[in-house]
């Protein structure tokens, strides 16, 4: 069976990043430039005319005024969309490092044959790195009411005896601690754990493997003490009179399924170009299944969050939830969040056929991410500009750029090296993978 797979399969295959993929990269920013000048016109000349109550998925061109409802502007709300685009594409690339390290750490052999793929992710790190880092400088003082001085000194009418009992660790020098440590130390693992899986190439054996399974190991348990905190840091202190014992769990597991539909929609993509011809519609089948178990994974968590503070009737809570309840901007996307990640993966992805079927992993992995894009909206958007949340041109613009610059890098980093690791031990059980 070995030498049959050698015969069928180029085990020294590399992708090559060709004009036409830069060319269709450069449409897509060019186009997200385009449409977030459109949007951040018309917001901030007050054009389209529409309530603010029309924003949320409504029309495009409807605008908040420069100085809205509680004293929210067009920037504050720019601010927001930057921050979701930020924590949404960091959770898409630490989950393909994550996705490479659970495979090594749990010696799981079907993936071998793709798993140039998610290992690829890290590269884009550095530059999440600069992201998160700049825009906290620049609108840290908009996102995070804990900011606000005002709020520790006991003469202002802001004093706030809840934030003085926070700021420990609700302040920006830990804050910052957490981005450059926590990051950093995501890009450390994924550069070792690359550097390894390139000089396994060459070198052949197991002992890279062995030192991969460490490295994989200790991230692992790294990213689960760190995304947690992240996620308590980044997200949940957004809202900071609010907190959730789930949350960490909530963030990551959006982060996990949004990875894994993005790892999916890769191979997909190269599949579609030639690539990656000994991966079937075998390993096709895990990657559905993965995003199937990790939605319904998502959506108990989701739930099992809901509930919690619904029954608890604990005001400090509840209002976290009655915020996107009532309100006619955020109502609709939260129905939109669970038709997105629970209703269309776990009926589209149902079947053992669906899971093998590529046009139906594309437009499932694609609904996905749009689902957990919203989930990031409701999950920052109310806390930072109340009502005068929304969906227009400025969204969609820079939803487009991010792409891009995520499909460059990853692009360029996959041409970089082999697309299959082809002195992997495991490589020829993922070559005769059949389920």
């Amino acid at each position: 069976m070995a030498a049959h797979s050698e015969v069928h399969y180029n085990l020294d295959e590399r992708y090559v990043f060709s004009d036409k993929a830069k060319k269709n990269i450069f449409i897509v920013l060019i186009l997200g430039i385009v449409f977030f000048a459109i949007g951040v016109a018309s917001l901030a000349l007050g054009g389209g005319g529409g309530e603010h109550h029309a924003l949320a998925f409504g029309d495009p061109n409807a605008s908040v005024p420069a100085e809205g409802h509680h004293g929210v502007s067009w920037l504050t709300r720019l601010k927001a969309d930057l921050w979701i685009n930020n924590v949404f594409f960091l959770g898409i690339t630490v989950i393909g490092v994550f996705f490479t390290s659970i495979q090594y750490a749990a010696h799981a052999g079907w993936s071998a044959a793709l798993k140039r793929v998610p290992e690829a992710f890290g590269s884009f790190l550095p530059i999440m790195l600069v992201l998160m880092l700049g825009v906290f400088v620049w609108a840290g003082h908009d996102l995070y009411h804990w900011t606000h001085e005002s709020l520790y000194d006991p003469n202002s009418p802001d004093y706030d005896e809840v934030m003085v009992g926070k700021k420990p660790f609700l302040n920006s020098t830990f804050f910052l601690a957490t981005v450059v440590i926590f990051i950093g130390g995501w890009y450390a693992f994924w550069f070792f754990i690359r550097k390894n899986s390139l000089a396994e190439d060459t070198e052949g054996g197991t002992h890279r493997f062995w030192k991969i399974k460490t490295l994989a190991t200790l991230f692992i348990i790294f990213l689960a003490i760190s995304s947690s905190i992240g996620a308590w840091m980044w997200v949940m202190s957004i809202d900071s009179h609010w907190f959730s014992t789930m949350f960490g769990w909530y963030m990551f597991a959006s982060w996990h399924v949004s990875g894994l539909a993005t790892i999916t929609l890769t191979v997909l993509y190269l599949k579609g170009d030639g690539y990656l011809k000994m991966v079937n519609e075998n390993h096709l089948h895990d990657l559905g299944k993965f995003v199937f178990a990790f939605s319904i994974f998502w959506t108990y968590v989701w739930f099992a969050q809901f509930l919690l503070i619904y029954y608890a009737n604990i005001p400090e809570e509840t209002y976290y939830y009655i915020e996107r309840f009532t309100s006619a901007t955020y109502f609709p996307t939260f129905i939109m969040n669970v038709l997105l990640n629970f209703i269309l993966p776990f009926f589209g992805l149902m079947t053992r056929d669906a899971k093998r079927k590529e046009i139906i992993l594309k437009v499932v992995c694609f609904g996905v991410l749009i689902g957990h894009w919203i989930d990031f909206f409701l999950m920052i958007t109310p806390g930072v500009v109340k009502e005068q949340g929304g969906f227009g041109f400025m969204e969609l613009g820079l939803i487009m750029i991010y792409v891009a610059a995520f499909a460059f890098v990853i692009a360029n980093a996959l041409s970089k090296a082999p697309l299959v690791a082809k002195n992997h031990p495991m490589l020829k059980e993922s070559l005769n993978h059949h389920i």
